[in-house]
């Protein structure tokens, strides 16, 4: 069955669904979210959690590195950043980074092959050459690479060097993930961003001249002053660059999380009827321009891993990202930065200071964290196959879990019936396919299967941004 997605124009069908399921939700980065997360889940646990992971030495891993420093905070950005200019700041961070390092790898003296390795954060490329080496060898020296391992880092256009560049890709590092958010200087006025398209683009060939056989470039719809003209432009340029892959993310207004959003005129946001349209602007866009939509917010060149993936029905998505490189346990370093690994999420102090002591007592330095029930692993595994795929064959959920999908997911699916009259999802006996419309709305669709959002708590109104 073919369900690759055809350009969608707005109608007044597709308006009144907007305003009856664009409502706050979550984006499903894990299964629970972690607005379940508690202290409960600390140093011990991660040890014991740690220790069952050695007990498979076989698998690889997949690590994460959160280098949280940039140089300037951009108003609209909801990641966990450290602005500063000072290298003795970033060394600090880098020598107790070694130490998490060392403490984690001691826990794993039978299992140190890695399939995949992400440099996020911040601004990773705010460290310079000689950083960026250092960090790569205290890595190198407890972690091996397995033969074809994805290595991937954020960069920052206006901040990334040519010599920056050489030095990533003569260490291993095959894939780049550019940050660029919106060309318009209007917008990026408003969002305190300043980025020329030139030294984008320049960042853009040199990575490929490089060697970067892999690059992705991000995108944000729904950001202050945006309209279609000048938001089609940006597509357009971003069209003529022919990057591998290109995550197109819904604006996340959370002002009260990220207090940086506070500078930010709600006024001069596009309503969400004008939001919706630039997101279906994107889809059209990139969907003529030869591009396979991938999970709830990607697209990707029908040649790409993650579209080949996609076809075989085998595309996973983790704190990284979508990726065909599915580590049975991924690990996060530095400050709050999220591991997931043997049934347990684990997350990391957010504050340096409480890091550092961490560290220097010899601890590892978990905040909070979940362990995952019976029930919490179904459900991951149903929301992960949604996100990812677009169709689910719950014989392989009945197999894997040994369950009657019918029977254990009566309510559901009952409740799906709803998403199947708005055109959302396709019913038959064995499958859930998830239509093109449906993929617009494919976090209203994976809610359905989230049991945590059928209690009601205080403030759960501020937990989640707009699901579209």
């Amino acid at each position: 069955m073919d369900t690759t997605p055809q350009p969608i124009r707005v109608t007044a069908e597709l308006l009144d669904l907007l305003r009856r399921y664009d409502r706050p939700g979550p984006r499903y980065t894990s299964y629970p979210t972690a607005v379940e997360f508690h202290e409960g889940v600390n140093g011990a646990a991660y040890e014991a959690k740690l220790a069952e992971a050695d007990a498979v030495p076989g698998d690889p891993l997949s690590l994460y590195f959160h280098l949280p420093f940039c140089r300037k905070r951009c108003a609209f950005c909801g990641c966990s950043v450290i602005i500063t200019r000072k290298p003795e700041v970033v060394g600090r961070y880098l020598e107790y980074l070694r130490r998490e390092i060392d403490l984690v790898a001691a826990r794993l003296p039978r299992r140190r092959t890695v399939n995949q390795v992400h440099w996020g954060g911040g601004t990773p490329t705010h460290l310079d050459s000689a950083a960026l080496s250092t960090l790569w060898a205290d890595i190198n020296r407890r972690f091996q690479l397995a033969p074809g391992a994805e290595v991937a880092i954020e960069v920052d256009p206006r901040v990334t060097t040519h010599e920056q560049i050489d030095t990533l890709r003569a260490l291993g590092f095959n894939r780049l993930s550019m940050g660029v958010q919106d060309f318009t200087p209007a917008v990026q006025e408003a969002i305190g961003r300043h980025q020329g398209v030139e030294e984008s683009v320049d960042l853009f060939n040199y990575g490929r001249s490089a060697g970067f056989d892999s690059i992705n470039v991000d995108q944000v719809y729904g950001l202050p002053r945006q309209t279609p003209e000048s938001f089609r432009r940006n597509l357009d340029q971003l069209i003529a660059l022919r990057p591998d892959r290109v995550a197109v993310y819904s604006f996340a207004f959370v002002p009260w999380v990220k207090a940086n959003q506070r500078r930010l005129d709600p006024a001069s946001f596009p309503s969400p009827e004008l939001k919706f349209e630039l997101l279906l602007n994107a889809v059209a866009a990139f969907t003529a321009a030869g591009y396979v939509q991938i999970g709830m917010d990607h697209f990707a060149l029908p040649s790409d891993e993650l579209a080949v993936a996609q076809r075989a029905g085998r595309l996973h998505r983790n704190f990284m990202g979508y990726t065909v490189m599915p580590a049975t346990d991924q690990i996060g370093f530095g400050i709050t930065s999220i591991g997931d690994l043997r049934g347990a999420f684990v997350q990391n102090v957010k504050k340096l200071a409480g890091y550092y002591d961490a560290l220097e007592a010899g601890r590892l330095p978990v905040e909070r964290g979940y362990l995952l029930d019976g029930d919490d692993k179904i459900r991951r595994q149903v929301i992960l196959q949604l996100m990812c795929n677009f169709s689910l064959d719950t014989a392989t959920i009945e197999e894997r879990f040994g369950i009657r999908f019918v029977e254990y997911f009566a309510a559901e699916l009952e409740e799906l019936k709803t998403s199947e009259e708005s055109g959302f999802v396709r019913l038959s006996p064995g499958r859930i396919e998830v239509t093109g419309r449906g993929r617009l709305f494919i976090r209203n669709v994976c809610m359905t299967f989230d049991r945590y959002l059928r209690v009601k708590r205080a403030g759960d109104e501020q937990v989640f941004s707009r699901t579209v």
